[in-house]
């Protein structure tokens, strides 16, 4: 059975608060969205601003294969704004739950659903297509829902959707509302559920299960308060878990991770190291016992190939590591320790470990060259010398000095703020001597307070299109910034070192 997927992360996902998205922007997630394979994108709710307006305008002319839709109250002007932004297809909506009429609409339930009725009618006869949402539907009295449903229907409605407004209900739940819907209304039913309890994606599924044909969606499952059900979750646990029935969707799995980052990076929401499929742990071992296993036979701790959605898997070395995980990991480098050097390698690993520190590749590397007293596997660049200064009405401006194999080397250079200048400073001197290059920088707050941490994340590339990344936690976020940059660095000059060594044997 195929299920329909209606991305709204442009339009619920904008109301995040905190987030506000240009319209170039809007199109650019449009991009990504059609690209995954979406059915229908939301890009938003035209009457809201000129600026929504534009960005809708923007999209609507681009081509995309997905439907586009936009958001309107069960009101002509917001019909009319709709129709103007260029769109075919509108979602409107009105509250039917008793809580939502008496104290936001201050409506009786026969003047909601006059209302509900007047707009699909409205929207038909502009030739729309309309899906109608009933707002609060999982709150609302469950005879007038299919009233309602029923009514809508009758007045030329295209689709129904059953919004779980605020996450308040139970998979089995709304599976019996759901079947309420398909009888009331002959119609396509779409679910559309928020996660302040954490089912989101359980509800949507449970829907889907008893004849829900599409799934309201955001990437990365954000939206108001605890978000939207997620694109990503759902779409795999549809095509990866087991049910009776056997479920389809268009989305191109393998753009997952890809979409997820970009939509991050625009929005400025960081995804949760832990979250499903996207999350940055989420195919990450440091377990010993893990490690071992997936070394063994990937699904005894994977339930999925990390290479369907995109994705890699990772070793970490650390106090829960074993002496399998460190091998896989030096193997990466083509470095070979004997038993007894593994096992020596890993003592130092868990001992640093203990004493709460996270062991970078690099730090790995080093501990193998002092245990296998080989010189290759030292730190190849070290921070000598370093000194930033800024002011009000001068240009930030930094002196690095880096020690690159024995040789000396020095770097000044100016930037918009002193991360930007002390980076440029770096990439003078590595530009030229290691032909190596930032890709991509990303800054995130870990902890608040006078004494916050940040946590630095830098990828870079060399000449020959290797990358590489490293992390780097302090609280000063411009030495955190330097230290993760050395990291970087370290990291692809001593891979792509130990590799040239190992393809000359």
């Amino acid at each position: 059975m195929k299920i329909r997927i209606f991305d709204t992360t442009l339009r619920d996902g904008e109301q995040t608060p905190g987030v506000a998205l240009t319209p170039e922007q809007k199109l650019g997630i449009a991009e990504k969205l059609d690209a995954l394979g979406v059915d229908a994108i939301e890009a938003g709710f035209p009457i809201i601003s000129d600026g929504e307006m534009q960005g809708i305008k923007l999209i609507c002319n681009a081509n995309f294969r997905a439907e586009i839709c936009g958001l309107a109250r069960t009101d002509k002007k917001d019909i009319d704004a709709a129709v103007s932004a260029g769109l075919k297809y509108i979602h409107t909506f009105i509250a039917t739950s008793d809580i939502h009429l008496k104290y936001k609409l201050k409506l009786t339930r026969d003047q909601a659903l006059a209302k509900a009725i007047e707009a699909v009618e409205y929207g038909k006869s502009l030739g729309l297509q309309v899906e109608f949402s009933a707002e609060d539907a999982t709150r609302t009295d469950r005879e007038f829902l299919k009233k309602v449903f029923k009514e809508v229907a009758n007045a030329g409605a295209d689709r129904i959707d059953i919004p779980d407004t605020v996450g308040y209900s139970t998979p089995g739940y709304i599976a019996e509302i759901t079947k309420d819907a398909i009888e009331a209304s002959h119609l396509p039913i779409s679910v559309h559920c928020h996660n302040d309890f954490g089912l989101a994606v359980a509800n949507a599924i449970s829907a889907i299960q008893v004849g829900a044909q599409c799934a309201h969606v955001t990437i990365n499952g954000i939206g108001e308060r605890a978000g939207n059900a997620s694109l990503e979750e759902l779409v795999m646990a549809l095509q990866c878990l087991q049910f009776d029935k056997k479920y389809e969707t268009n989305i191109d799995t393998k753009l997952l991770y890809e979409t997820s980052r970009y939509v991050s990076s625009i929005v400025g929401i960081h995804v949760q190291p832990n979250k499903a499929i996207v999350g940055e742990n989420a195919f990450g071992h440091e377990s010993g016992i893990h490690t071992h296993g997936v070394l063994s036979n990937p699904l005894t701790y994977e339930p999925i190939s990390p290479e369907i959605v995109g994705r890699t898997r990772w070793f970490q070395v650390g106090k829960h590591a074993g002496a399998h995980g460190v091998s896989a990991m030096l193997e990466e480098y083509g470095i070979q320790p004997t038993r007894e050097q593994t096992h020596e390698i890993l003592e130092r690993v868990k001992k640093l470990g203990d004493q709460g520190k996270h062991v970078t590749d690099v730090e790995l590397l080093s501990i193998t060259g002092e245990v296998m007293q080989t010189q290759g596997l030292k730190r190849l660049v070290h921070l000598t010398g370093f000194s930033v200064s800024t002011g009000m009405g001068n240009m930030p401006y930094a002196f690095v000095k880096l020690n690159i194999e024995g040789k000396d080397f020095i770097g000044t250079d100016y930037g918009v703020g002193p991360v930007d200048a002390s980076i440029n400073a770096i990439q003078k001197i590595t530009g030229e001597i290691a032909k190596v290059r930032i890709k991509d920088y990303k800054l995130d707050s870990i902890a608040g307070g006078s004494d916050a941490l940040c946590e630095v994340t830098i990828k870079v590339e060399d000449a020959y299109g290797n990358l590489a990344s490293a992390k780097s936690v302090g609280e000063d976020i411009v030495i955190t910034s330097v230290q993760a940059m050395i990291d970087g660095i370290n990291r692809i000059m001593l891979k792509k070192i130990l590799k040239q060594k190992n393809l000359g044997k």
